[in-house]
């Protein structure tokens, strides 16, 4: 379950994903629009989880496996939790290298205060940091960090890291109802996006089932708004507020692609269709893999999801 896809990304064409937390959600944090759901082990310390060589293996292999039309722009660390609380990041981006396909990182930027995590990510060509907050009270309302982080050491990590990176910087700022879409938050938001001076600062609102229910799209005046506000400080600014599509690649294994994918992003019901046909199954596969407990079905914003189902 370490590579899954590729899936249609608003960021990056056909990402194949790789998931580098070997286990059920490991992260510091638990924002409450997660998509992965609830944290199940809080974190801040690195560790080793999957073998680099493993990681290779197995990105090779799924290469093998996809259709050519299918290969992906970018190889990405997204994980069910953090990718860079994985001590062995760096070794597995090396190795990657030699694919010759350009490696991203998805990271929420907790451990950019460390001097590691910040030289392993320079081996990245992309690289994407949350930024939801530029208040200690708001950051702990919406991203719920572990206990013992700080957040001006956060912030000063996040800096840090923004003025040695040279690759592509982007930010990414999840837009919750009545969190952090009103002015006054927005502007203190952006202002910390404008010292990080990304080359794109992406909007985004939360188009598939959050881990707190009652979790809510912020209003379109708010969103405009948003919009305006992180366009007047300067920045280069792009909403992502729709759905990717329903092209997902494919490896013939359809219990695995299923898996694999919800374990991360969960599908929704037109895509999860789309990918039956292309595997050849049928329906009675997606009820068994309901049946016994591997995936639930979820309801979110008129759509229909599909979501892994972890430590049953």
């Amino acid at each position: 379950m370490i590579s899954f896809g590729p899936v249609p990304s608003r960021r990056l064409g056909k990402s194949l994903g790789i998931n580098n937390i070997s286990s059920g959600k490991v992260c510091s944090y638990s924002c409450v629009y997660c998509q992965v759901g609830i944290t199940k082990e809080f974190r801040i310390t690195r560790g080793k989880f999957y073998n680099p060589d493993i990681i290779f293996d197995e990105v090779q292999r799924h290469l093998k496996s996809i259709l050519e039309k299918d290969m992906p722009d970018y190889l990405t660390f997204v994980a069910n939790g953090e990718p860079t609380l994985d001590i062995n990041l760096g070794k597995s981006i090396e190795k990657l290298k030699a694919i010759n396909i350009p490696i991203a990182v998805i990271t929420n930027g907790t451990l950019l205060r460390e001097t590691d995590v910040r030289n392993e990510l320079q081996l990245a060509d992309w690289v994407s940091i949350k930024v939801d907050a530029n208040s200690e009270q708001t950051w702990k309302l919406i991203n719920k960090p572990i206990a013992d982080l700080s957040f001006n050491r956060h912030v000063e990590g996040l800096l840090q890291f923004a003025s040695e990176y040279r690759g592509k910087l982007v930010t990414e700022t999840m837009l919750v109802k009545g969190i952090n879409d009103n002015p006054e938050i927005l502007n203190q938001t952006s202002d910390l996006v404008k010292q990080i001076s990304p080359s794109l600062a992406y909007l985004s609102i939360p188009t598939r089932p959050p881990a707190i229910s009652g979790i809510k799209v912020p209003a379109e005046p708010a969103i405009n708004e948003a919009f305006q506000i992180f366009s007047n400080k300067g920045l280069n600014i792009e909403l992502l507020l729709g759905f990717e599509g329903t092209d997902t690649g494919f490896t013939g294994n359809v219990i695995e692609d299923i898996l694999n994918i919800c374990a991360v992003h969960p599908i929704r019901e037109d895509t999860m269709m789309e990918l039956l046909f292309k595997d050849k199954a049928d329906i009675h596969v997606l009820n068994s893999l309901i049946r016994d407990k591997l995936i639930k079905k979820v309801c979110y914003q008129s759509n229909t999801f599909y979501i892994r189902q972890l430590n049953v």
